[in-house]
């Protein structure tokens, strides 16, 4: 029989009907003995914790995450991880729009100003008429660009390479140095790799007109710290991830001028725990159809000679 171990006893339920052994084991606590042919890794463990895991005794890893970077640098020898896709994008992409209402409408000022009892009106800029730029056109980014119609902005998605699909051009990367001072605003949902790492950096930012609005909600480190506070007050900065994470309670980043903080919550709702089980399920179904899994990412088992 198939063993399955899930992170506690709320994931029993999910899997009751399924002929399975499954097990409840938080990632915390001593692995189980023998052989597990899933393991639902815990959303709230980073997945560093996996170095003290013996991976070749799990068939595969199931994280509950889509971003994996790192995993590949802890997991041991034999073992297999899966990222969860299609569980986290519209969550993220719905806040990646919020953020960027926020900052483009000076929404921080207003709750400061409600938080004092002050009325005071003030003109903000609009998405309407403005030219937003998408980095980023994987699984978030689509789902950003679909949130986007209907805003009146004119949006400019960058990727990897230049190429066109069937909502028109997208630019590469290499083109971002004209691209930049074009734009209004910049939404971040990239992943990130070595090229990523750092982007949002001195210079990217400088080629950026004054007043101009930059969302992150890709990967802290995507995104220069220093940089993001040289140009604080010059420009807007609302983001969900950060580097690092989790932000000291006395840095900086939270009293900068036109700085907008979220914890690391993009795809913290309601919207998570449905998908992450149909995920799971999925998975498990395929498993007893003697099936191989699907959304690898890592993939430490020896290859055939």
């Amino acid at each position: 029989m198939i063993r399955v171990s899930v992170p506690d006893e709320a994931w029993l339920p999910v899997l009751a009907d399924l002929p399975l052994d499954v097990l409840v084991w938080d990632g915390s606590s001593p692995q189980p003995e023998g052989h597990l042919d899933l393991a639902v890794w815990p959303y709230t463990v980073n997945p560093t914790a996996l170095s003290e895991v013996d991976a070749s005794r799990i068939g595969l890893i199931q994280g509950q995450s889509l971003g994996f970077d790192g995993v590949a640098d802890v997991l041991g020898d034999g073992g297999r991880y899966a990222n969860a896709v299609d569980v986290h994008e519209d969550s993220t992409a719905e806040l990646a729009v919020a953020l960027l209402l926020a900052a483009t409408r000076d929404l921080d000022r207003f709750g400061a100003q409600q938080a004092r009892g002050e009325w005071t009106k003030a003109w903000t800029r609009s998405l309407n008429d403005a030219r937003v730029m998408l980095l980023g056109v994987g699984g978030i980014g689509r789902r950003v660009a679909d949130r986007l119609d209907g805003f009146g902005c004119e949006l400019v998605r960058v990727g990897s390479r230049a190429r066109d699909d069937e909502r028109g051009h997208v630019h590469a990367t290499q083109e971002l140095t004209d691209l930049l001072p074009t734009v209004d605003a910049v939404v971040v949902a990239v992943p990130l790799t070595d090229a990523t790492e750092g982007l949002v950096d001195e210079g990217f930012l400088g080629r950026l007109r004054d007043g101009a609005v930059v969302v992150n909600v890709a990967r802290g480190r995507t995104a220069v710290t220093e940089a993001i506070l040289a140009e604080a007050g010059r420009l807007r900065y609302a983001s969900d991830v950060f580097d690092p994470e989790p932000l000291p309670q006395d840095h900086p980043l939270w009293s900068a001028p036109g700085v907008i903080i979220t914890p690391h919550v993009g795809g913290m709702s309601s919207a998570m725990q449905p998908r992450i089980e149909a995920v799971v399920r999925g998975q498990v179904e395929r498993l007893l159809a003697g099936q191989e899994p699907v959304d690898v990412v890592v993939d430490h088992r020896p290859t055939a000679s």
